[in-house]
This record gives structure tokens, C-alpha cells and sequence, in this order.
């Protein structure tokens, strides 16, 4: 009889959160430059993917929950499934396929995964990967799907040939994702049993509290706080992008940004990469959503953010250990600095949090509650949100998949509930990338979104070029220039001067 594993309960509160109108799906799109050798491929997959257990096993529930029951007749062509793409093979095909697939369930009788080689695209091929969010979290899958590439051409049928993947493997294409694991790690890990150790070992001799009992204290009075928010958290800003989904997929992307250049920018800011790019999406929606004509002024929509809270030394443990943190974006905020800096003061008040720590504390509490419990939980989460959104640090160099070099990465984490927007941001080989998958009943047309990315990222860098010197290579200075000269004030002092030159 093959093995069985019971399924962890954030696991099994993921496997049971599929419903129609959002399928629990990470979905993936490599793009290649020239033909992928398919033998190679497939043993790429058998050494590397297939030698990780969860990929050879269903996901069987019965009366005590659900469990994990390894496939003895696993087929890998069940799984790798190679087609043409309709129509004349564009771009355009492409996304409409992945759109797709994305609104189509997996096989429940097979292990929940599956890729699609597109032979004729744009003269080249793509792969289309579909994997269910209960076998691991977009972190951990991530680094899985990075680890079946080579940095060259040349290496992929060497790397096949040693069988399972190495350690340091794995460590090298993870690398990027290490910095992302968040410092509640350390800080909140066992923060309850030992303050249940007791008040002696936080006592001095003279009955004081000890440094180490005032640090678990005020951790547990921000994780209260955390908790409250949580729970008294309001709804965003209702926009077109908030209702009830349909469970048609649509997709679109960019092309890349410089990832040069955005750092530059942020640097002369003192900001994060992450803060600038997160104000451009800010901005890109915006855009979206005056132009038709909807009110901006003031308006947040709050994206559900997954951080990564996986203990890096234990990158090749595949299942869900992450936290959500939800982050309100600044849509309503016009002036594009100003955007940024109100990112990075939202940010920072997150990370100084335990909010993620306390959300995958409730999937873990929902993965054993009955589904109606799970079912009402997660909907009020959801009910908070507009959108799922995702920020990945990728490989900064070309990478390879059976003897084709990688020309695109692309992936999106599924969105839970009425939840009808994933947004994703992936760099890789000096870009960023930006991606949206939307619901076609809450946006049919998420290219429109898209297409404002870069033109935000230009505005910024326009305005960041028109501040003073001295205010542009001094964060500080910027912020305290710009909200004491707001854009109205600055175009009316503009206009007095060029008024009274004209008098002179």
C-alpha cells in the first residue's frame, strides 16, 4: 500500500478554500527564447519536481480531515501535457490561454499540478504552470520551479543526471528569497511558552522585572493590538475592482523596467525598491480608475500581502508558512514622491507588527474548523481586500530550462474569497516585472492597468528630477520640501513668478 501523510491544517484550509469563483491555484508562465528540448524536460522534472513526494500524491479528505496518499502509478505525461496555441500564436494567444487555464480546476484524482509546453509561440515556446496552493505557498513553489534551471545552456542534462536536487542547488537559486523571511521569525516563534515559564525567570532578586520580561510584554501588547486591528479592520474604498467575482480568469503583463533604474530612484529618495514600485502599481490604478471615471480623491484599496515566515534554513520543506499583512495602497494620493513616501511610512508601520504571524495563526486554526467556520473566517478576511498582491525577488541573471534560455518569468498567487485581483511583481535578469490576473467581471480588461506601470514610473523620476538638488539627494529634505509645497501651491507659485518677471 503507498504511503499516506496527514495534511498540516494551513494546508487543508487551503485545499478546502477552492471554490468557483477562485480556484487555490499558483499560476506560472515561463517564456523561452527558441525550442525546449522535451526528453530534457522531462527528465528535469523526474529528478526535480517528481522526487518531492507531494507531487507524486494526491489529495485524499475523509471524516478526520485530509491526508496526503502517494501515487503508485504516477504518470508524468498525465502531467506534462505539450499543445499548439490558437490562433497566430502571439502574445495576445498567450495570455488568453493562461487566462484560461487559470478558471480551470486541476484533476482532484491526480496529484494537483500540471504544466502545458505551448509549441508555436511568438517563434519560440512557453510553459504554462498550474499547481495547487495546498502542496506549498508561492515562496516555497517559487524556489521550486527556480531550482529546475540551470545558468547555462549546457548544464541541464549534467544537473538531471545527479538525480535529486543538492543542497547547494537549492541554496544558490534561493538566495534572492532569503532576504524576504521576516524578523517575526526570531522575535515571536516561541514568544508564548516562554513567558508561560513564569514570572520567576523574569524576575531579579529584588522582585523587578528583567529586560526580558519587559520585551515579551510589549510583544504581547502589539501582538493584542495586532489582533484587534484585525479584527476591527474597516473595508477599502469600493471601487470597480470590489464585488463578486464570476471565475473567469484574465491576465496581462509588462514589459520589463529596469531594475537599475528603479533602484536609482529609490536611492535618491531613501526609499525601498519595493516602496517605489509599490507606489507606481498605486499609481497605474489610479490612472484606471479615473479614467473611468471613478472618484480617486482619498480612495485606498487594501491588497493582502503574503510575507514569508519560513525559517530559511528549511527552504526545501514544501506547504503553506507564510502570514498575510493587509496593506492599504495610497490611490487617493495625486503627487507621485508623495506616493512613495506614503508607502514606505505604511510599510514601516507593518514591519515593525505581528500581524502575519497572528494570520497564519487563524488558516492554521480554520484548517481544523468545520468548513462553514473556515468558509465565514476567510470571507471576512476577503470582505477587507480588493486584491491579492505579491512581490518576489528573482535571479538577476539569464537563466536556463532543458537547453532554452529563460526570457520571461511570470506568477500569481490565487485570490481567496470575492477577492478579484492578483497582482504580481517579479524581478528577474535586470527587470522588473509587473502582472495583474483579474476577475473579467470585475475587470475585463486588466492591460489597461498594466499599461500605466512604466508611465508611472516615468512621472516619478520626472518629478524627482524637478526637486532642488539638495532636496533630491536628501530624503529628509525631499519630504519636508514637498508636503510644505504641495503640487497646487508650487504651480501658483510658479505662475506669480513668471507674473511678476513679466512686470519687471
Amino acid at each position: 500500500m503507498s504511503a499516506r501523510e496527514r495534511m498540516s491544517a494551513v494546508d487543508t484550509a487551503w485545499l478546502r478554500m477552492d471554490s468557483a469563483e477562485n480556484l487555490m491555484m499558483i499560476v506560472g508562465v515561463y517564456e523561452f527564447d527558441g525550442r525546449v528540448d522535451y526528453e530534457r524536460l522531462r527528465d528535469v522534472l523526474t529528478a526535480r519536481l517528481v522526487s518531492h513526494r507531494r507531487f507524486r500524491s494526491r489529495a485524499v479528505r475523509d471524516a478526520a480531515g485530509c491526508y496526503w496518499q502517494e501515487n503508485d502509478d504516477f504518470d508524468l505525461d498525465e502531467h506534462l501535457i505539450r499543445r499548439r496555441l490558437a490562433g497566430r500564436g502571439t502574445i495576445a494567444d498567450l495570455k488568453r490561454l493562461v487566462g484560461e487555464l487559470a478558471s480551470q480546476p486541476l484533476d482532484a484524482s491526480k496529484p494537483l499540478w500540471q504544466m502545458q509546453l505551448v509549441d508555436n509561440y511568438d517563434g519560440g515556446q512557453a510553459l504554462v504552470v498550474r499547481i495547487h496552493h495546498c502542496i506549498a505557498d508561492g515562496i516555497a513553489l517559487i524556489g521550486v520551479l527556480l531550482a529546475l534551471t540551470t545558468d547555462e545552456s549546457d548544464g541541464v542534462s549534467k544537473s538531471a543526471a545527479r538525480g535529486r536536487q543538492s543542497n547547494g542547488h537549492w541554496s544558490k537559486r534561493l538566495q534572492p528569497l532569503t532576504s524576504t523571511a521576516v524578523k517575526a521569525i526570531d522575535t515571536t516563534g516561541d514568544v508564548a511558552r516562554k513567558m508561560l515559564q513564569g514570572y520567576g525567570a523574569m524576575l531579579d532578586t529584588r522582585g523587578a522585572l528583567t529586560d526580558t520580561a519587559l520585551r515579551y510584554t510589549s510583544i504581547a501588547t502589539r501582538a493584542a493590538k495586532d489582533a484587534a486591528a484585525i479584527v476591527l479592520m474597516p473595508s477599502d474604498n469600493a471601487t470597480s475592482l470590489k464585488g463578486k467575482p464570476s471565475g473567469k480568469k484574465v491576465v496581462a503583463w509588462n514589459e520589463p523596467l529596469s531594475i537599475a533604474d528603479v533602484k536609482a530612484v529609490g536611492k535618491a529618495l531613501g526609499c525601498s525598491v519595493n516602496d517605489v514600485l509599490l507606489a507606481c502599481v498605486s499609481g497605474a490604478i489610479r490612472s484606471y480608475l479615473k479614467a473611468r471615471g471613478e472618484r480617486v480623491d482619498g480612495c485606498e484599496l487594501r491588497a493582502m500581502v503574503p510575507v514569508n515566515l519560513r525559517d530559511p534554513r528549511q527552504w526545501q520543506e514544501l506547504g503553506n508558512k507564510f502570514g498575510l499583512v493587509p496593506l492599504l495602497l495610497p490611490i487617493g494620493v495625486e503627487n507621485p514622491i508623495a506616493r512613495v513616501f506614503e508607502v514606505r511610512r505604511r510599510m514601516d508601520q507593518l514591519k515593525t507588527g505581528y500581524t502575519a504571524v497572528l494570520s497564519m495563526g487563524l488558516l492554521s486554526a480554520v484548517g481544523f474548523a468545520p468548513r462553514v467556520v473556515q468558509k465565514q473566517a476567510l470571507d471576512f478576511l476577503a470582505r477587507k481586500a480588493s486584491a491579492v498582491m505579491t512581490n518576489v525577488p528573482g535571479p538577476q541573471q539569464a537563466l536556463f530550462l532543458a537547453g532554452s534560455e529563460v526570457t520571461r518569468l511570470m506568477f500569481w498567487v490565487p485570490q481567496s474569497g470575492d477577492i478579484g485581483i492578483g497582482v504580481s511583481i517579479l524581478s528577474y535578469n535586470g527587470g522588473v516585472q509587473f502582472g495583474l490576473i483579474t476577475d473579467q467581471q470585475l475587470c475585463a480588461d486588466p492591460q489597461q492597468i498594466i499599461d500605466g506601470f512604466e508611465p508611472e514610473f516615468e512621472k516619478l523620476a520626472l518629478a524627482l528630477c524637478m526637486l532642488p538638488w539638495e532636496q533630491a539627494v536628501n530624503a529628509d529634505m525631499a519630504h519636508d520640501w514637498l508636503f510644505a509645497n504641495p503640487p497646487m501651491e508650487r504651480r501658483k507659485s510658479r505662475n506669480r513668478s513668471k507674473s511678476s518677471a513679466r512686470m519687471r
